[in-house]
């Protein structure tokens, strides 16, 4: 689950983290209202949205300018007049796409004295099963610019779970990031308080791009990014209700109501699959065959009629669906049941495009018998490999 820059600024200052005074703006009022109780004479004006990129992203709207996402001002008439010209604008970023995001709110941030830009961030990395530390010198840059140009500016340190992170981690960073004098010991302070915050929220990353270096020798996040474990928000209520839906795909948000794993994407054939590893290799065929996948969706080990049906509709909710490939091993879960789902749906939503579908497992024959007896124009399939080939000839003809 991701937040907004200025909720992950409110989670770090829970830890001690040191955060520049600010606060968020739903309207321009609110946004003069804001500055006017920082202490200036310099202000920041960053758009929220779930999205990088932003001060070098545009607006669609040409009444919003073309300073980008986000702005240095002087004075609170100044931070009115640029949250005016970005609140309900549509700001397009490399992350976004063309279609870009509407701004609903604006952080209202205090300027600050910045001597030099780094880059941190933490993640969860399953190659050590442990939290790697990236950090680097080039701070302001995007890190993957940064990885494929100039691979040696970037730091990684990985940290063992079982004693956590030490003061020899920090200060190792700390100097190959050139941090000099009380600078180290400011670092090592942030980042064991970063550290702690990551583990104790069950974040599964943690990005500052970029971490500042103040003419006083501070050590500030001046932007956050953070996104949390969705299996573990259970614990962490809080967390939780900072959920924004409106920068969520609607489809994933009906797919998460019915305990679907649903990742909309750019294709033109829709996948139903049971198991993770099953789904990518279902997308991976696909490609293969020369189709590409519409979505990533996973119903499950234990999926009901009635969760099959939902994932049935949410697929054909995709209006760049043309084919569908229903691809289901049944250990746990039975064909029969997924058979029911899938004639349920496809009488329902008056299915129109090209249906594939491959079982194998529990109940195979009676799911067969099901779908032979629906009357629907399902094409079954012998195995994986044939379900490709069948769906993408079929959507091929179908265009």
């Amino acid at each position: 689950m991701n937040i907004h820059e200025y909720q992950a600024k409110q989670i770090l200052a829970k830890y001690g983290v040191p955060i520049l005074e600010g606060g968020v703006a739903y309207t321009a009022d609110e946004a003069a209202t804001v500055a006017k109780q920082l202490p200036g004479p310099v202000y920041v004006v960053k758009s929220q949205i779930h999205a990088g990129g932003r001060g070098k992203g545009k607006f669609k709207e040409a009444e919003a300018g073309d300073k980008g996402g986000v702005r240095v001002v002087k004075s609170p008439a100044e931070v009115a007049e640029n949250a005016k010209q970005m609140i309900g604008k549509t700001l397009v970023t490399h992350q976004t796409g063309p279609v870009g995001k509407e701004v609903k709110r604006v952080y209202i941030e205090a300027g600050c004295d910045i001597k030099r830009e780094l880059y941190l961030a933490m993640l969860v990395d399953r190659a050590t099963s442990r939290i790697s530390i990236m950090a680097s010198t080039e701070g302001g840059m995007d890190i993957e610019e940064v990885a494929a140009h100039t691979p040696e500016k970037i730091v990684v340190q990985t940290i063992d779970p079982a004693s956590g992170i030490s003061g020899f981690h920090c200060r190792n960073i700390a100097f190959k990031l050139q941090l000099e004098g009380k600078q180290v010991g400011a670092f090592t302070k942030l980042l064991t308080a970063l550290y702690t915050c990551f583990t104790e929220t069950d974040a599964s990353m943690l990005e500052i791009n970029p971490l500042v270096v103040t003419g006083d020798g501070a050590v500030i996040p001046l932007d956050c990014k953070m996104n949390f474990d969705p299996n573990a928000l259970y614990r962490h209520k809080d967390i939780e209700e900072m959920r924004d839906e409106s920068e969520e795909d609607p489809s994933e948000i009906e797919a998460s109501k019915h305990s679907l794993n649903y990742i909309k994407l750019d294709g033109s054939i829709g996948c139903m699959v049971n198991g993770a590893g099953l789904a990518m290799a279902t997308m991976d065929i696909i490609k293969l065959y020369g189709g590409s996948p519409a979505n990533f969706l996973d119903v499950g080990g234990g999926a009901t009629k009635e969760r099959v049906t939902a994932a049935f509709k949410i697929i054909l909710s995709d209006p760049n669906v043309e084919g569908i490939l229903v691809n289901i091993f049944g250990g746990i879960m039975r064909c029969d049941v997924i058979a029911e789902g899938v004639v349920a749906a496809a009488r329902e939503v008056s299915l129109n495009v090209p249906l594939v579908v491959r079982l194998e497992g529990t109940n195979v024959e009676l799911g067969k018998k099901i779908m032979a007896e629906s009357g629907l124009p399902i094409i079954a399939a012998d195995n994986l490999a044939d379900a490709a080939e069948k769906v993408v000839k079929a959507v091929k003809e179908a265009a």
